[in-house]
């Protein structure tokens, strides 16, 4: 049994891809002789869970959805806990790096960390008031240290891989996706979505899921959604998820009279009203040009959802066979012309929903966890040796 500590900045309720990707691997690795030890923020009152250490954490006025941790709690946490772990796997580049990376010296432990978030084109939305190129030069030299401080590098697609490599990272970096637990997303019932949310039973509907977040490029989406709505009165978006750029698209909505054809459902449930939302539409629409993976493209599929999407940083590695999806130019009307031939098409509909559910189990979370838990026994015997010749010279 290899037992690892896991420690990050976010984990659920706070609801990204990188919670998800956490709880995904930790559900999967047991079955491959993996026990994860996670330390991680505290949010409110979240029930004790077997396996979990909460540190406290303090509210941001900026972004009450994270939470600020305390420093000193999540060091002497890591220290603790790294003691009886075999390896530690950081998950973000706060304050989980930096403790992370001191337990894992000061007990000799072999330390990885994954690459999840591509801070270099976030940073800008967030912080608009500072030069966007020095932002740009800092996050990757913050990125090229943290990354060369540690044994190994996880990356969930080639396109991270190579940007990385661009900025001067020379540690040994693996590309490993995060998987999908595909039953999860088998067998939801879309018609129940659709009458809960008021969505006529036959309307065409494209759906986004996912951090209602302004370096999503969901403004790009809206102009499709008035594109297709001109040709096709009945036509409807969902966008599910939550974020800071929800208000200011729900503003640009009302202002645009889209009010009956966008429809913003919020955060939905992970077990019955997602996979029952996913179920529901047409096709999974996805514009984004920086995500480092594109899991929600995978979880569409997995529902048997024909995607359109921007192939642009890791979605190209999901989209570059073309089974289940289909790659969009960058511009709304071509992207709109790709949805409507999808839309108008019940045969195709079809073909590429079989395609996307054979190709998402490709990507499933077993097949993903075990590549993982190669990736520490391999880590762990290249340190037993490396301490083995430090012993013997």
């Amino acid at each position: 049994m290899i037992r690892v500590l896991m420690i990050s900045d976010v984990f659920f309720p706070r609801v990204n891809g990188v919670s998800t990707s956490i709880a995904t691997f930790r559900n999967a690795l047991s079955a491959f002789g993996v026990e994860v030890r996670l330390i991680a923020p505290r949010y409110g009152n979240e029930a004790e869970a077997p396996g979990i250490v909460r540190i406290p954490g303090l509210r941001l006025p900026f972004d009450p959805e994270d939470r600020l941790v305390r420093a000193g709690a999540m060091h002497k946490a890591a220290l603790r806990e790294a003691a009886g772990c075999d390896l530690v796997h950081i998950q973000t580049p706060f304050a989980a790096h930096r403790a992370g990376l001191r337990a894992a010296r000061a007990h000799a432990r072999p330390v990885l960390l994954t690459y999840h978030t591509f801070f270099e084109e976030y940073l800008h939305h967030y912080a608009p008031f500072l030069p966007a190129g020095a932002l740009r030069a800092l996050a990757r030299r913050v990125s090229r240290a943290q990354c060369n401080a540690v044994d190994s590098v996880v990356v969930p697609s080639t396109a991270m891989h190579e940007r990385l490599a661009g900025y001067g990272v020379h540690t040994p970096m693996e590309i490993l996706p995060t998987g999908v637990p595909v039953r999860d997303f088998a067998a939801g019932d879309g018609l129940h979505f659709r009458r809960l949310y008021d969505i006529p039973e036959h309307a065409p509907m494209a759906l986004y899921i996912g951090r209602v977040a302004h370096e999503k490029n969901i403004g790009f989406l809206l102009e499709v959604a008035a594109l297709l709505r001109a040709r096709h009165p009945g036509f409807v978006l969902v966008i599910a998820g939550e974020g800071p750029a929800a208000p200011s698209l729900q503003q640009r909505v009302l202002r645009d009279g889209l009010a009956r054809t966008v429809r913003f459902v919020g955060y939905l449930e992970r077990r019955k009203r997602l996979p029952d939302c996913y179920a529901a539409a047409d096709v999974f629409v996805f514009a984004s040009r920086t995500e480092t993976q594109g899991l929600v493209l995978l979880e569409a599929m997995a529902a048997g959802l024909p995607v359109v999407a921007l192939a642009a940083m890791g979605t190209t590695d999901i989209l570059s066979p073309q089974r289940g999806t289909r790659t969009a130019p960058d511009h709304p009307a071509g992207f709109a012309a790709e949805v409507e031939a999808v839309l108008a098409d019940l045969r195709l509909r079809r073909q590429l929903a079989a395609a996307a559910r054979l190709h998402a189990a490709e990507w499933g979370d077993q097949v993903m966890a075990a590549r993982l838990a190669d990736l520490y026994r391999r880590q762990l015997a290249h340190h037993t040796a490396d301490s083995a010749a430090g012993t013997s010279a």
